[in-house]
């Protein structure tokens, strides 16, 4: 669905859809690109950011945020399952009015409502906040505001509920513009009966990012970022299997013994903080390990933010990591990467890069096979590192692409091929 024709000064007050700040890098990541390009498109804008996280996604990029859900009346919190039902029987209609009101309040100031990027088409964590429900609703409120509707490289599924499939296509076909981050959520979206076959495919926004310089250290141990997660099996399927998780862990495990065995230095990430206590306990059951090499086999630094991680990923020299946009991060510094796949975007991803030789199905995960791979990976580096850089650069001049039909200005103003230094503004 191509835009409306953007006036040429552009849009006073841009507003931003999505879970952002409240804990996922991977969302942080796409909020921050979207923020990048505008602030470079229209340098007189201002940012409003609707949000489940608005404290700290206001004081992380400086922005206005508020809360996606506006509460009618905070007093009254009841503790039992009955209490609840009474509340949302009495109070249900009188609150979610407050907040089409609130909402309508928020967006009349706004020419646009973007949601940028992110896995945010689906049921997983429920339907309202920034689920389906919410963003079905803010999506008309925008529409009855006048706002142009844009979705820019989402991400679609899975969707298990009814009524979820039914509000992201109800929201989706109220957008002005829309493109997916792969086909398979095109695909996936068309499996329910949307209608999406003529919507284009963008890569990942986070794509767009600017680049820091790194300066490889040649005379360190070779050092592997081993991006970690804790898994999330309903990503994947419905009813998720614990033995899934136990089995994911004692093969990066043994994984990550092999590497210290071969003189190799380990740097464990994050993608989010829900996996900051798997990461420490997976660090602690290395110690031995650890201490067999005299301590410093482990680089057991945190990653606390989008910044923080992308350094980690530019120093080190090979990355086997789960979570999306570890491995995308890490492909964006043109490190050759092996992805766990949990999701259909990681597989895409990968395939994408002409890479699927080097991606894994976190399903039946094999350590000899984990270990075989990275072994090819680091034979073909040479040839790897080549590609990557060569699809790194395609994947930007598209997204060039894509700001200049969603937003009807010259691509070239991103200058996204010229940029040295993450940033937010």
């Amino acid at each position: 669905m191509e835009g409306k024709t953007m006036r040429r000064n552009g849009p006073g007050t841009i507003a931003f859809f999505g879970h952002f700040n409240s804990t996922n890098f991977g969302n942080e990541c796409s909020l921050q690109a979207a923020l990048y390009n505008l602030r470079r498109l229209y340098p007189g804008a201002n940012f409003i950011c609707i949000t489940d996280d608005h404290e700290n996604a206001t004081k992380a990029d400086d922005v206005e945020a508020i809360p996606v859900n506006q509460e009618l009346f905070k007093f009254w919190t009841p503790k039992t399952s009955l209490g609840r039902i009474v509340r949302r029987v009495v109070l249900g209609f009188p609150t979610e009015l407050h907040r089409c009101i609130s909402g309508i309040m928020v967006l009349r100031r706004a020419e646009m409502l973007i949601i940028p990027g992110t896995g945010l088409l689906t049921d997983v964590f429920g339907l309202g906040g920034c689920g389906p429900y919410g963003l079905f609703r803010w999506a008309v409120i925008a529409k009855l505001c006048g706002c142009r509707l844009l979705f820019l490289s989402v991400g679609a599924g899975p969707l298990y509920s009814r009524l979820g499939r039914f509000f992201v296509k109800a929201a989706l076909s109220l957008a002005d513009f829309r493109s997916y981050r792969e086909i398979s959520s095109r695909q996936y979206l068309a499996s329910i009966g949307f209608k999406a076959s003529h919507d284009p495919v963008y890569p990942d926004l986070a794509f767009s990012l600017p680049v820091p310089a790194s300066r490889p250290d040649k005379n360190k141990a070779q050092e592997i970022g081993l991006g970690v997660m804790t898994y999330a099996g309903n990503y994947s399927v419905p009813n998720p299997s614990a033995s899934t998780d136990q089995d994911y862990w004692e093969k990066l495990t043994r994984f990550t013994r092999w590497l210290i065995s071969q003189g190799y230095n380990v740097r464990p990430l994050i993608g989010d903080t829900v996996d900051v206590s798997a990461r420490d306990h997976f660090v602690q059951s290395l110690g031995e390990d650890t201490q067999a090499r005299g301590g410093n086999a482990i680089i057991d630094e945190p990653v606390t933010s989008v910044e923080s991680l992308f350094s980690a990923l530019l120093v080190s020299d090979f990355v086997v990591a789960t979570r999306f946009h570890n491995v995308l991060l890490a492909l964006l510094g043109g490190k050759p990467v092996i992805a766990i796949s949990f999701h259909h975007k990681c597989a895409s991803l990968m395939a994408a890069m002409g890479m699927s030789a080097y991606c894994l199905d976190i399903h039946g995960l094999d350590s000899d096979t984990l270990i075989q791979t990275f072994e090819l990976l680091t034979a073909d580096a040479r040839e790897v590192k080549a590609r990557i850089a060569q699809k790194v650069l395609e994947f930007r001049g598209e997204l060039d692409d894509q700001y200049k039909r969603a937003f009807g200005v010259p691509a070239d103003a991103t200058a996204l091929q010229d940029a040295t230094a993450l940033q937010t503004g």
